[in-house]
């Protein structure tokens, strides 16, 4: 193949047609969205259609979606404390999963005693039961536990989840970043208080993403303070041409969901049953519930960093499943939260397949992994003998 594969849609997507059109139109207009003036107004109305499209998308009213910067101010905008509903006292304590995004594991505005942290099955999938036992006989908390894991793909017991939630007096904020435009994502439904969204991650563009509030929530302290934008929840003057591809791509990810996610889950197939005929492979949380175009895997032995440069230097672009920091990689926090040790936790590597992924990508990936796997796994063996 003389063109490269791509296979890293869970770090970011290609922006889509629809996205790109819709953005170089908004580009062309001279309003700000705040003046009253026609071309204040023609701003105005852009925005506040994206604004309906995004929330349509994940059953939501317009008037509690907030536009941010993107996923992590998003979710550094749910997590404060003050939260509230129906007139019952404000949060003042967070329960995070494990294996949250950095920007949830953070805590967001709350101290750090006031933070738990609760556990996950081998599986990567949250323990119900100690959700369960830290909120028992304690304060109501608000709770922070995405929709699906950004590695494993690990799809979560969020429905379940807001019925212990519920039950204690507390809210349930989802980080449904990875999980919005591969799998049906509904607030009512999962019974989401709080929703986090992200336009990179469904062919909009990058710095632009969403807080969706479910109705009657109160007590959310803007981020950003200044000007009376987004009802004076997020301070700034808008984005309005990432704001119009936010909402074109929401739309046609929508639209386009059902016939995807069928044929996502026959290439994740075909891919995983090839990386399993190199022994000893791992294909983590495969029996659960996942994201139909994510792959996390590994074999004994290998070195996620190896691994991603040798695919890059053929032609494949795909991710290391653990957290770069200043050249560093460091093993993986959801796999050890997962219970594997520090060797699997470091190599792991995570294939991610998106709307331009074809059988003869992944064919090219496998044929791509044999080679490498043969020569990785033979060096390793051999400077471990």
């Amino acid at each position: 193949m003389s063109e490269r594969v791509y296979l890293d849609w869970n770090a970011t997507t290609p922006l889509r047609d629809e996205a790109r059109r819709a953005m170089v139109d908004a580009l062309d207009l001279p309003g700000n969205a705040s003046s009253v003036h026609a071309e204040g107004r023609e701003a105005r109305k852009w925005i506040e259609g994206a604004r309906a499209a995004v929330a349509s998308a994940v059953g939501a009213l317009p008037r509690n979606l907030v536009f941010t910067s993107g996923g992590s101010e998003a979710n550094a905008l749910a997590l404060a404390p003050g939260l509230r509903r129906d007139g019952a006292p404000p949060l003042e304590r967070l329960v995070v999963s494990a294996i949250e995004h950095a920007s949830v594991l953070s805590g967001g505005r709350f101290p750090q005693t006031a933070i738990a942290s609760v556990g996950v099955t081998r599986d990567g999938v949250v323990d119900l039961d100690h959700l369960r036992e830290l909120l028992r006989d304690r304060p109501p908390a608000l709770v922070s536990i995405m929709l699906a894991n950004n590695e494993t793909g690990a799809i979560q017991p969020i429905a379940a989840a807001a019925e212990i939630v519920h039950a204690e007096g507390g809210l349930l904020h989802v980080d449904a970043v990875q999980a919005f435009g591969k799998i049906p994502v509904d607030m009512s439904e999962c019974g989401a208080d709080l929703l986090t969204l992200s336009a990179h991650k469904i062919g909009g563009p990058k710095g632009v993403g969403a807080l969706v509030l479910s109705e009657g929530l109160t007590g959310l302290e803007p981020l950003l303070r200044g000007g009376g934008q987004e009802v004076s929840r997020r301070a700034g003057t808008e984005n309005v041409a990432g704001i119009a591809g936010f909402g074109a791509a929401a739309t046609a990810a929508k639209t386009g969901l059902p016939a995807e996610r069928g044929r996502l889950q026959g290439l994740q197939k075909r891919l995983e049953g090839g990386l399993r005929q190199t022994p000893d492979t791992i294909v983590f949380s495969s029996s659960v519930e996942r994201l139909p175009n994510t792959t996390l895997f590994t074999v004994p032995g290998l070195r996620a960093e190896t691994a991603v440069i040798g695919f890059d230097l053929a032609g494949i672009a795909v991710s290391s499943g653990s957290a770069c920091s200043s050249g560093k990689v460091q093993p993986s926090h959801v796999l050890e939260a997962m219970g594997f040790d520090r060797d699997i936790s470091q190599g792991a590597v995570r294939l991610s397949l998106g709307w331009s992924t074809r059988d003869a990508d992944v064919d090219y990936c496998l044929e791509g992994w044999r080679k490498l796997a043969g020569r990785l796994l033979k060096d390793q063996r051999r400077n471990t003998a």
